[in-house]
């Protein structure tokens, strides 16, 4: 084989991984931003150019060796997927020991199919009793009762039961996903509360199926508009909230259910034991360790992600101390990426492994839900009002993310 032949078979080989690279890193999660800037890095270390444009439904890829005008061109369908820190984590120590020379891109090609099918760290049981931790601590942060807890943590489970069945069989199931799962929570919850008047039902819905709520897509499309990925963001950000509509047109129409066929108590009228004086490190960590595991951590990251996540609730608080609105979502989102900055620095990691979680404590869905739900239930110009308060939220989170990235330039990661 020629001297040039074997240049253009490597030159092959290494668009090759890159798609493949692309396309499997695009189904773990990180930000279109990121994802570009992370190809682009990886193509140049491999001695090649190359441009590449990410949206939530496809990626397209532009190569070339010596010539700008000599381009190779692929696009690529792709589905947006779960976000799985494990995977997206081996990912990128692969790509590393293809930088340092430790591993020949032929082999590294095999070994993304290979990460691919691992399973995750984290199996059913755990990331079910992730559901419960993450209904608890959020009812548990909202103030709810010890009844609102409680059934906000088994609701959470049969949610979980809910999204497995719908993974396991694909399809409809999964597109009902949001619906179903808010309806048959609405259902439940209305049904108890003809028993358990003391229960605040929208404490209840809203923490058993806090985990779904799209919270982030929302928050990741506002940051992607803001730094010039408009198609991208404009996807995110329509798909968050369709999906968020989705869960209270489900909540909604369960609550209704009940209420057309059985009577219900509106008001709390009687006694109930109040956890609104419990401090509220007791559901913090529960809160934190679920979001750990949803998000399928490695275990040698947890550690992070829940500093990270301290780190962001810290800087709510202090932000909140000047009583000035928002500052304390700013604040948040600031500390949050400065820390994951500097730990994808000096660990060599992506950043959205510690990020990720942290952001999702401030998540701007839970806003929304709740402001959809006061103008069903309650006042519909007050729920409204808040309804555009998730947008707010979603841009203070962005500006908070720009900032710190001008206070310590982010290392390129995923």
């Amino acid at each position: 084989m020629t001297e040039y032949n074997e240049k253009l078979v490597k030159y092959s080989v290494a668009r090759r991984f890159i798609i493949k690279l692309g396309i499997m890193a695009h189904s773990y999660g990180p930000s279109a931003a990121r994802l570009e800037s992370y190809l682009t890095q990886v193509t140049e270390t491999l001695g090649y150019q190359g441009i590449f444009h990410s949206t939530r439904s496809e990626i397209m890829y532009v190569f070339w060796k010596d010539d700008p005008m000599v381009q190779t061109q692929h696009v690529e369908k792709v589905e947006k997927g779960a976000f799985n820190m494990a995977k997206l984590a081996r990912v990128g120590e692969l790509v590393e020991l293809v930088v340092a020379g430790e591993i020949s891109l032929e082999d590294a090609y095999t070994l993304l199919d290979k990460i691919d099918k691992l399973p995750d760290p984290w199996g059913p049981f755990a990331k079910a009793i992730s559901f419960l931790l993450i209904g608890v601590g959020f009812a548990g942060l909202m103030t709810g009762n010890i009844w609102d807890i409680l059934l906000a943590g088994g609701l959470a489970l049969v949610v979980y039961i809910n999204v497995y069945i719908a993974h396991q069989f694909h399809g409809r199931l999964i597109e009902l996903l949001p619906f179903s799962s808010a309806y048959i929570v609405g259902v439940l919850a209305t049904f108890l509360k003809i028993f358990l008047p003391e229960i605040n039902i929208q404490v209840v819905v809203l923490s058993s199926i806090i985990v779904l709520i799209p919270g982030f897509t929302v928050s990741a499309g506002i940051v992607e508009i803001v730094s010039d990925h408009v198609v991208s963001g404009s996807a995110n950000l329509i798909a968050g909230i369709t999906y968020l509509l989705k869960q209270f047109f489900g909540a909604w129409f369960g609550l209704a259910t009940v209420s057309i066929f059985l009577p219900t108590i509106q008001e709390n009228t009687v006694l109930y034991t109040s956890l609104n004086l419990w401090n509220p490190w007791i559901f913090l960590p529960l809160l934190f360790i679920g979001l750990g595991v949803a998000y399928q951590s490695l275990m040698r990251d947890f550690p992070w992600v829940i500093l990270c996540c301290l780190v962001s609730y810290f800087g709510v608080i202090f932000g909140n101390s000047f009583e000035i609105e928002y500052l304390g979502t700013l604040m948040g989102a600031i500390v949050a990426n400065i820390f994951g900055n500097l730990w994808a620095r000096k660990f060599n990691r992506p950043t959205s492994i510690v990020l990720v979680p942290a952001i999702t404590v401030m998540v701007s869905g839970s806003v929304g839900f709740q402001a959809l739900f006061i103008a069903a239930t309650e006042e519909t110009s007050k729920g409204l009002n808040q309804f555009l308060q998730m947008f707010i939220v979603a841009l203070v989170i962005a500006a908070g993310l720009l900032i710190a990235n001008t206070i310590v330039r982010p290392k390129v990661t995923l």
